[in-house]
């Protein structure tokens, strides 16, 4: 599977933004899809995912109730709304996948990237 990661941009501290992911090919139901960022400097960290059985999705602490992640499988889209975005969200923003999973939060359990979006927030 292919995909392809938009929406990103500058915004306000306190301003929102929602990020979009399509994937190419077949079968995009049977893939848990994720979002994940790279701030400079630092490694990449898990930011939520959703299942392929559209089950519970995970977040990490500092954006829960702030971010919320969706899909629609009939546009093979996964979405990530963004929310109160402060400047420590500042990084560059990658969808993936991983096939049948359902509580992948590490970057070794995907094995499809996107190529990343840019997302900062000023101050």
């Amino acid at each position: 599977v292919q995909l392809q990661a938009s929406g990103g941009g500058l915004v306000q501290a306190g301003g929102s933004l929602r990020l979009s992911c399509a994937a190419s090919g077949r079968s995009f139901s049977r893939y848990a899809m994720a979002w994940f960022r790279q701030a400079p400097g630092k490694e990449r960290e898990f930011v939520a995912a959703i299942p392929y059985n559209g089950g519970r999705m995970f977040y990490e602490d500092s954006v829960k109730g702030r971010f919320t992640i969706s899909r629609d499988n009939a546009k093979n889209t996964v979405y990530l709304q963004m929310n109160s975005l402060k400047p420590e969200d500042t990084a560059v923003y990658y969808c993936a996948a991983a096939p049948w999973r359902v509580t992948a939060r590490t970057v070794d359990e995907y094995d499809y990237w996107g190529q990343g979006t840019q997302v900062t927030v000023s101050s």
